[in-house]
């Protein structure tokens, strides 16, 4: 006699998966940092095949260069498993959003992209191309689980009584708003140009752009200069307008961020860029881009409830 039973249903609250998704954000930070450790070291080609290690063999021989590489890989494997939850979890998640669903499918075509990347990072012997290419879709992506985590919160897809970001009021800061994450995007490029034509090209036959490192970070030190003062401009007219410290706060933070990887960068430059100091300078890199996106998202939302709630005759263009 067959027993039958009944199907699992499998739910998971709202509040559960934006835990999910703020580890699938973690993930990503570290999967950056990890492939920063594999730079550092000269282990890029510690692996020279893919999606081997080296002659066939899956696992890594016992030699430093290649258990770095491949730990790093190890990582990915981590990452996919993230998205993975955070695929599954949209869709169980209840009540149901599609918007999050198309979000966190997002997160699976730039996995996907990635594994592309990385096999072209490999296969030409740690191209700069190549490598920048890996780094500036990684930073993609943590945008991806960013906006899915914060579309994840409260306040989204009717619930709570709001859906999406009400158009109207704060014209004004809201370029602002774009100038400044634009701004932090053309650090995060210029970056990666500092970066191909420094010294740590991931193995000492790596090639590296033809670049004068003097001139290149220069002009990213300009850029920085330009991204704070843009980000100071934004904090300034919110101030003016009356926003809440609430939605003030995470300009506050990204300021401090953005002063703490200054520091960093000046120390490096002035002491020829120790292996040490790179790598604080990546974290502060992933930490910028959090910070100004989690900013951006944040004081959207905040204009986009003041212009919701405040009386026509009472709002002030900002």
């Amino acid at each position: 006699m067959l027993l039958c039973f009944p199907p699992v249903k499998f739910h998971i609250s709202a509040a559960a998966y934006r835990r999910i998704t703020f580890w699938t954000i973690v993930a990503l930070g570290a999967i950056v940092l990890t492939g920063a450790a594999v730079r550092l070291t000269g282990s890029g080609l510690g692996c020279p095949d893919w999606p081997t290690c080296a002659d066939q063999r899956i696992v890594p021989p016992w030699e430093y260069h290649a258990v770095i590489e491949f730990g790093n890989r190890l990582v990915t494997g981590l990452v996919s498993i993230a998205v993975v939850l955070a695929v599954l979890g949209s869709w169980r998640r209840r009540p149901r959003r599609p918007d999050l669903a198309w979000w966190s499918l997002g997160l699976v075509a730039g996995v996907a992209a990635q594994v592309v990347l990385g096999r072209w990072v490999v296969t030409s012997d740690l191209a700069p191309l190549a490598v920048i290419s890996h780094f500036l879709l990684s930073m993609v992506l943590l945008w991806n689980a960013v906006v899915l985590h914060h579309r994840a919160g409260p306040g989204y897809g009717g619930e709570e009584g709001r859906e999406g970001i009400p158009a109207g009021g704060g014209r004004g800061v809201r370029a602002m708003l774009w100038a400044m994450s634009g701004a932090a995007g053309w650090v995060l490029v210029n970056g990666t140009l500092v970066t191909g034509s420094g010294p740590h090209g991931g193995d000492e036959h790596a090639r590296r752009l033809g670049f004068d490192i003097s001139n290149v970070a220069r002009i990213h030190s300009l850029s920085v200069i330009a991204f704070c003062l843009l980000t100071l401009a934004v904090l300034w007219m919110l101030t003016r307008a009356g926003a809440s410290r609430e939605t003030r706060r995470p300009l506050y933070v990204l300021l401090g961020v953005i002063a703490g990887q200054g520091f960093i960068g000046y120390v490096q430059y002035f002491t020829n860029v120790p292996e040490v100091l790179v790598g604080l300078h990546v974290l502060g890199a992933v930490s910028v881009w959090w910070a100004v996106l989690h900013a951006h998202l944040t004081v959207s939302r905040g204009l986009a409830e003041r212009a919701a709630t405040a009386p026509a005759d009472t709002r002030r263009p900002v």
